[in-house]
C-alpha cells in the first residue's frame, strides 16, 4: 500500500439504535484511557493518570540511534540526533490537553470508534525546543505554506496503509509556544508519549501532537494525508469534505463530590454545605467564567475562579453548594472563555464525535 487516500477511506460507521460497546472498542479502551476525573484536584496531572491516545503500536525506538530529519521547501535540510536537539535552546510550557474525541460516547447516534466519556484530559509541563527557530535555520522557502510532521508509529486505518502525519499551517508552526518536547513533568518523555521527542501544539485537540517523531516537512501546498483531509474532519454526511478539527471548544469538568458506587460510579454525599471543584479551559483564549447548577441546568450560579497558571493550561474553579436537603440532584458545569465560546446544553453532532463540549453533568444523591 502506498498510503494513498482511497473511497475505502470514508468516514466511519455509525452504531445502529440501542447496539452495545463492541469488542473491537472494548479493545481500543482496554489500550488507552482516560484520567479518572477525581486527578481534576492536580495542578499537574501525573504521568500515569494523564488521558492516552494511541493510533497503532508504540514504536520501539532507540534513542542512540534516532534521528529527525528536517526537509521539504528548505534551503538547508538538517538532521538531529537526540543530543543535538537537547543542546538547543530549550524552555518549558504548561498545556492542556484533550482528545478531539473526548465524549464521543454520549452522542446519538454513537460514532463507532475510541468510547471516550470525559476524561481524554491531561495537563503536564513539556520542555523542549522551540520549532521555529529551527525552522528559522533551516531556511523556509517563500512558497511554504504548511509543515508535516510524521511519527514513527505505522499502521492501517480504514483500508490505508500510512505513518501517523499530520500538519499545521506555516504561522502556526512558528508560534514561539510549539516546541519539540523531550521531556514530560520534568523527567525524560515516557515511551506512550512519544519517545524520545513529539510535537506540542498548545489550544490544539490532542491529534495534533505527533508523537514519535521522526520527519519534518516543509510542503508548498495543504497536506492531504490521512488524517488531515480524511480523519478529524467535522462531517453530518459522509460525502462532503467536512471542517477541519483544530483548537480545542471550551470545557469545564468538575470533580464528582461524594463518594462513588464501585460498579456504576454512582456518587453519594451526605447532606450539608459542599465545596464543588474543578477545572476549565479552552484553546481559543483564557476561560473567564464558569457555571454551576445543581438542578441540571435550570438555573445556574457563577463560580470563584483560581488563579491562571498558564494561558495555554487549565484553570481552577470551585462553587459552595447547600446541599441541605435529602434527594437527588444533577450537578452541572460550564465554561466561558475571552472570545465568547461556551457550552452548550445540547452537544450538536458529527459523523466522527469530534469536539464534543456538553456541558458536564454529575447525578448525585444526597442522603441526611
Amino acid at each position: 500500500m502506498d498510503g494513498t487516500v482511497r473511497p475505502l477511506s470514508a468516514p466511519g460507521r455509525l452504531a445502529e439504535p440501542q447496539e452495545a460497546i463492541s469488542i473491537e472498542e472494548l479493545q481500543l479502551a482496554a489500550r488507552n484511557h482516560g484520567m479518572p476525573l477525581e486527578a481534576l484536584r492536580y495542578d499537574l496531572t501525573p504521568l500515569g493518570l494523564h488521558y492516552l491516545l494511541t493510533h497503532y503500536d508504540m514504536p520501539a525506538l532507540d534513542p542512540a540511534t534516532w534521528r529527525l530529519s528536517v526537509g521539504g521547501r528548505v534551503s538547508r535540510p538538517i538532521t538531529l540526533d537526540l543530543d543535538a536537539v537537547r543542546a538547543r535552546p530549550g524552555t518549558t510550557v504548561r498545556v492542556t490537553m484533550e482528545c478531539a474525541g473526548n465524549g464521543r460516547a454520549h452522542l446519538l447516534p454513537r460514532p463507532v470508534s475510541q468510547p471516550w466519556l470525559v476524561e481524554a484530559v491531561g495537563t503536564a509541563e513539556w520542555t523542549g525546543t522551540p520549532l521555529g527557530p529551527l525552522l528559522a535555520e533551516a531556511g523556509i522557502d517563500p512558497d511554504a505554506v504548511e509543515v508535516v510532521f510524521t511519527g514513527a508509529d505505522h499502521g492501517i486505518e480504514r483500508g490505508v496503509e500510512q505513518d501517523y502525519q499530520r500538519s499545521l499551517p506555516l504561522a502556526e508552526a512558528l508560534r514561539p509556544d510549539v516546541i519539540l518536547a523531550y521531556e514530560m513533568n520534568g523527567v525524560p518523555l515516557p515511551v506512550q508519549h512519544g519517545a524520545p521527542l513529539r510535537l506540542v501544539v498548545p489550544g490544539w485537540y490532542g491529534m495534533t501532537h505527533v508523537k514519535w517523531l521522526r520527519e519534518i516537512t516543509v510542503v508548498d501546498r495543504p497536506f492531504d494525508g490521512f488524517q488531515q483531509a480524511v480523519a478529524y474532519r467535522l462531517r453530518q454526511s459522509p460525502d462532503e469534505p467536512g471542517e477541519p478539527v483544530t483548537r480545542i471548544e471550551p470545557r469545564a469538568l468538575l470533580i464528582p463530590p461524594g463518594h462513588p458506587d464501585f460498579m456504576t460510579r454512582a456518587r453519594f454525599a451526605r447532606a450539608g454545605r459542599i465545596t464543588v471543584e474543578g477545572r476549565a479551559w479552552s484553546g481559543w483564549g483564557p476561560v473567564t467564567r464558569v457555571e454551576v447548577s445543581s438542578d441540571g441546568g435550570e438555573s445556574w450560579s457563577e463560580a470563584e475562579l483560581g488563579a491562571e497558571t498558564s494561558p495555554t493550561a487549565w484553570r481552577g474553579w470551585r462553587w459552595a453548594w447547600d446541599a441541605t436537603a435529602p434527594g437527588r440532584y444533577e450537578l452541572c458545569a460550564r465554561a466561558t472563555d475571552a472570545t465568547g465560546r461556551t457550552q452548550p446544553l445540547t452537544q450538536p453532532w458529527n459523523r466522527g464525535g469530534f469536539a464534543n463540549n456538553l456541558v458536564h453533568r454529575v447525578p448525585v444523591t444526597v442522603v441526611g
